[in-house]
């Protein structure tokens, strides 16, 4: 699954150019509508990572000489797709992690999950507890020594026959938090296998989108939102 995953990543990123996924750019950030499959940082596998890409588009289109910054605010799973924030600039960069560790920037998912949860809307209170060596996020309703609070909150957009279109507000930024949290409400995302889902993706992905990020602009000051299309092959895209 993982080599078919990548081939069908680099075939989408290769007709989805870099330019055409531009959401926001000015002299300080720059905004990216990531694919599913993509890496936003260079990690083991190798492949080229979204930073590097976003480096050299900006290295060919301001014709700049030898390296060019460009600096990740937030990550989002590599079969995860939307909206990526990165900053142009160290001042920028600087600015925007305090922005991210005083919890100023919303982030707004798309999720379709399996089947329905109990209540249409409800605010998720856990305690998770990644698994370096299982890359994997588990999750507990008691806190216990070394867990750490994740919360989010969601509502229900629509409901389907075999699945449910969930929009969710992350209020903590955990490793997994969505996907281990509704997964832990019985309502597994679709296709996302290492969190109970029935069946995967016939691309590899998980039916998880960055739908929108919405912050103050750290050198304007002026208020920044920003959405992210979802994807054609995203379950309900159609509706929106």
């Amino acid at each position: 699954m993982t080599a078919n995953f990548t081939i069908f990543a680099h075939i989408l990123i290769m007709e989805n150019s870099l330019e055409n996924r531009i959401l926001f750019e000015d002299n300080h950030l720059i905004i990216i509508n990531k694919v599913a499959g993509e890496i936003v940082q260079g990690d083991k596998t190798g492949d080229i990572a979204l930073v590097e890409s976003v480096k050299l588009y900006l290295k060919e289109k301001y014709n700049k000489l030898g390296n060019v910054f460009c600096g990740v605010v937030h990550r989002i799973d590599r079969p995860v797709s939307g909206a990526v924030v990165f900053a142009k600039t160290s001042k920028a960069l600087a600015r925007m992690n305090e922005l991210v560790k005083e919890r100023e920037i919303r982030k707004i998912y798309w999720a379709v999950v399996e089947g329905r949860p109990k209540k249409e809307s409800d605010t998720l209170i856990h305690f998770v507890r990644k698994n370096e060596k299982m890359n994997k996020t588990f999750v507990s309703v008691s806190q216990n020594e070394g867990w750490q609070k994740a919360e989010l909150s969601y509502q229900t957009l629509f409901v389907g026959e075999k699945y449910t279109l969930l929009e969710v507000e992350l209020h903590t930024g955990r490793h997994h938090q969505i996907r281990a949290q509704l997964s832990a409400i019985g309502v597994p995302i679709k296709g996302d296998l290492k969190y109970g889902a029935r069946r995967s993706n016939p691309d590899g992905s998980i039916s998880l989108h960055s739908h929108e990020v919405a912050f103050t602009h750290p050198v304007s000051k002026q208020p920044v939102s920003v959405v992210a299309p979802p994807p054609a092959e995203f379950p309900f895209a159609d509706m929106f």
